[in-house]
């Protein structure tokens, strides 16, 4: 009897001390994961040829892996380091949504307050939807209202200007019966924290949201950035990746304008993931942190991302700062962020306790998808696709298919085609009071497009009196002018990228 119950009692020693190491192993990364991990990482930063790369994966509110990669500026030895600032982009949208909750928790603001509340002179170009336009509204990129990043990107505005300038902006869609991405409602938004808490919406994120998390390095707009520790943006221009001009949209910048490093965007990540907390207070309480991750609405199939075609999610929705899908059975919410030559990517999984950052200094660098699914899978879900690979022929794919399609106008164009008239006449001012302004001169003997923002271009003859656009800031890519011919045999405007701009 004696001897059965040591039998027993070792037994239950045994069970015990292999649950116990299965707890720590759950609490736990080893060492192995995260170098293999590590590998992928690397092997996906060379696939894809990008310069610098900077990415942190937390569990279990633990830092698992934080590591950087490559140089500032390719062709050089500047080292990323922790401490190098990158572009946060629109994965700041989360930010300015999380500081509006902090001013709800305060009772100063509703999230369906209309907006014309707090900001009387805001105007819509719709009567109708200026008065039912809610703060909420803001964040959500179903007003109706279409793409207007041409305000900051053609036009060199003040963000009072900007705002004045939305009330010329036909809807595209019924109000909130679409989806389309639209950056200057968070500029809006941040007006309205501007409005509500009495300092510029730069100010109030610093104060409110960086300073008590210790984020000191962390800058709400590019003007505040005073030192050389920071990423320079990359594109690929005809074949050669090179640096490129770099983007400020400090001017909208609760849209964008945040830059921070991997140190302390960690600790950011965590915050959020651990619904606000943070060490000595939460930013939030816990019903506004269920809200700003709580659906709001539906995103199209067009809206969404691409790689779609291949996680085939059940569900896109968007939340105030973040898109969400389902991904193997959980809910992940994530947000991309996308400078000319800057990219980010903010992914979280609070089922799982798990979330992931990304920064990279390479233009639409989508190894960032790749990177933050194979994060999951490797730390929390399992699976051994290679998101990497997927991906990476997945984009090729879809620049395959342009190149076509190019090739297939091309070949309709009818040959040997003269202008109109000489190249004088087309020659001027042309503008839209939305759209903004351009000039046309001639340089070389060949005509040149001008914009105070985008620079100037060099026209070439394609077809009767349709010219090709070849921008001198190459990584702004090509396009097309057609001019428009009066009854009078004069040019009375022109269409650039679907936009008519008169002439004067």
């Amino acid at each position: 009897m004696k001897k059965i119950t040591i039998f027993i009692v070792s037994i239950l020693l045994l069970l015990s001390t292999q649950m116990n190491a299965q707890k720590s192993k759950k609490g736990k990364t080893s060492i192995d994961t995260v170098e293999a991990f590590d590998a992928y990482v690397q092997k996906a930063i060379k696939d894809w040829e990008i310069p610098g790369l900077a990415i942190v994966v937390v569990k279990n509110n633990r830092v698992v892996l934080k590591n950087t990669y490559g140089t500032i500026e390719l062709g050089t030895s500047n080292q990323v380091n922790s401490e190098t600032l990158f572009a946060c982009a629109s994965t700041t949208k989360a930010m300015t949504a999380a500081a509006l909750g902090i001013l709800v928790d305060q009772g100063k603001v509703k999230w369906d307050d209309p907006v014309i509340k707090y900001l009387p002179g805001f105007r819509l170009f719709d009567p109708y939807v200026t008065t039912q336009l809610r703060v909420r509204d803001l964040f959500l990129h179903n007003s109706g209202v279409g793409n207007t990043d041409f305000l900051w990107t053609f036009n060199s505005l003040t963000g009072d200007e900007t705002v004045e300038k939305m009330q010329l902006a036909p809807p595209s869609y019924s109000f909130r019966a679409g989806f389309i991405y639209q950056n200057i409602f968070y500029h809006i938004a941040g007006k309205v924290i501007e409005k509500v808490s009495g300092i510029p919406w730069a100010e109030f994120v610093t104060k409110n949201i960086f300073k008590p998390l210790g984020m000191n390095r962390t800058k709400a707009q590019l003007a505040w950035v005073t030192d050389n520790n920071i990423s320079k943006p990359h594109s690929k221009v005809e074949g050669k990746i090179q640096v490129i001009e770099r983007d400020t949209v400090d001017t909208d910048g609760a849209a964008g304008s945040v830059y921070s490093t991997i140190d302390e965007i960690s600790i950011w990540l965590k915050c959020m993931l651990d619904s606000s907390k943070y060490e000595g207070g939460r930013l939030v309480r816990p019903a506004t942190w269920v809200e700003l991750l709580k659906p709001q609405t539906f995103v199209t199939e067009s809206e969404f991302y691409p790689t779609q075609q291949i996680t085939k999610p059940n569900f896109t929705t968007y939340a105030l700062g973040w898109f969400q899908q389902d991904y193997k059975g959980k809910k992940l919410n994530f947000h991309t962020g996308s400078l000319s030559g800057e990219i980010a990517i903010h992914g979280q999984m609070p089922s799982e306790k798990t979330g992931v950052y990304i920064f990279a200094n390479l233009d639409h660098a989508e190894a960032r998808h790749a990177l933050m699914l194979k994060a999951f899978d490797h730390f929390t879900l399992g699976g051994d696709t290679d998101w990497s690979k997927e991906f990476l022929d997945l984009y090729s794919g879809i620049k395959k298919k342009s190149e076509e399609l190019t090739k297939q106008q091309e070949a309709k164009r009818i040959l040997n085609t003269k202008p109109s008239m000489d190249l004088t006449g087309y020659v001027g001012t042309y503008s839209d009071p939305l759209y903004g302004t351009v000039t046309i001169s001639i340089q070389n003997n060949l005509l040149q497009l001008s914009n105070i923002k985008a620079g100037t271009a060099t026209l070439t003859h394609w077809n009767y009196d349709s010219f090709l656009l070849n921008w001198d800031k190459k990584w702004r890519g090509k396009g097309a002018v057609n001019f428009h011919i009066n009854v009078e045999g004069k040019v009375d405007n022109l269409k650039l990228d679907g936009v008519v701009l008169n002439k004067q």
